[in-house]
């Protein structure tokens, strides 16, 4: 008989790294009856990452609400699976991260008796304040699964620490080098069509160094942003041979800063978010990528971009110790020097374009499905 795989997931970023586990999990399908939950904790930006993977949901529990506050959609997410989790009746509930579509999830998935495996386990910040709510969603779920997916040997400590049983804990790589790989083949092709991606084409000018910058983080919100845009008004103007691209946030609290400060600089393109293929092809064409996202963190080097994270700390300090990103927090001062350092520098520009990604070779979801395999075999 098959064993019954639920993965759940709600948010872009999760979309962008379970997509390649579900694909691999469908490569079995003589083992394993897979189907896919989401929560639609983000509806537009979800639904453009599963159109791109070729991804139809089983269940759409289309939870965004207008206003939408932690309290209620913890609840939502919980009490909504129920009646999912009785229908399918899953063996492995899979989650992924640190979303609180992970934590509500491996909550209902543990009420209803199936074993919870984590994706991208382990990591850690070790203040429950920063990132907020990430770091205690992570925690919590980290505490529930039977089975922890982590992408490194940092992730791998952190949960043996926990006293996580090592027996359960597999280094994977990050799964959103899988993403990537698979992505990016695919935009860059001469076949790939989209009207985005002609937008693009049309805005980036193709003899400057391009300056791709993303930012969202609530930990930045206020004075936080209004220093980033200061830094990067900075930037522009001491180097006109270089084009600042930003896909600004829907958050009103990123907005309103961005565009009072740096809407009319000569350099800087502000544009509308991006759909997941469009901001790969613009990584590809990128030459320094400032951000404070983690997911970048991990993609951007496999793509030999140096990144300064805009950030105190991180979870992810694997690339931080290999050298493949700077944290800079978003100290202006810091945010330009160590911009015009990689803008001017050649010679500091190769040495950290050129190290190893420490997040993995793409082969992270086959690890995992062949984990589940090996759990069944020995019964």
């Amino acid at each position: 008989m098959k064993k019954k795989n639920l993965i759940i997931f709600g948010t872009r970023p999760e979309a962008i790294k379970m997509a390649p586990l579900v694909k691999e999990f469908f490569k079995n399908s003589d083992v394993f009856e897979t189907k896919v939950c989401i929560t639609a904790q983000h509806r537009e930006m979800l639904d453009q990452v599963l159109d791109f993977f070729e991804i139809t949901p089983d269940y759409d529990m289309n939870l965004m609400k207008p206003n939408q506050n932690l309290y209620g959609l913890t609840a939502d997410i919980i009490t909504g699976l129920k009646p999912i989790l009785e229908e399918f009746k899953p063996d492995y509930v899979y989650v992924h991260g640190d979303t609180t579509t992970t934590m509500a999830s491996s909550i209902a998935a543990f009420y209803s008796g199936a074993k919870v495996c984590h994706v991208e386990a382990g990591l850690r910040t070790f203040n429950k304040r920063s990132p907020f709510p990430e770091e205690v969603n992570r925690s919590v779920a980290g505490s529930i699964c039977d089975y922890h997916f982590s992408p490194t040997t940092t992730s791998e400590k952190n949960l043996l620490n926990e006293n996580i049983s090592k027996e359960n804990i597999l280094i994977t790589g990050n799964t959103v080098i899988d993403a990537l790989h698979f992505s990016s083949d695919k935009v860059t092709s001469d076949s790939y069509s989209d009207n985005e991606v002609t937008m693009l084409k049309d805005v980036v000018n193709s003899s400057k160094k391009l300056v791709l910058v993303t930012g969202h983080r609530r930990e930045n919100h206020g004075q936080g942003f209004v220093n980033i845009c200061s830094a990067l008004k900075l930037i522009a103007e001491k180097n006109p041979d270089a084009q600042i691209i930003y896909p600004v946030h829907l958050n009103p609290n990123v907005q309103r800063p961005v565009y009072e400060l740096l809407d009319g600089v000569n350099n800087i393109k502000l544009i509308s978010p991006l759909s997941y293929p469009s901001f790969v092809w613009l990584m590809n064409q990128s030459y320094l990528i400032i951000t404070d996202s983690g997911g970048v963190q991990e993609e951007a080097p496999s793509l030999g971009k140096p990144v300064l994270v805009m950030r105190n700390t991180t979870e992810r300090p694997e690339a931080v110790e290999v050298g493949t990103v700077l944290l800079v927090g978003t100290n202006t001062e810091k945010i330009v020097s160590e911009a015009q350092k990689l803008l001017n520098n050649k010679e500091d520009y190769v040495s950290m374009s050129k190290l190893h990604n420490p997040y993995g070779d793409g082969t992270a979801c086959a690890k995992i499905v062949n984990f589940i395999k090996g759990l069944e075999m020995s019964k």
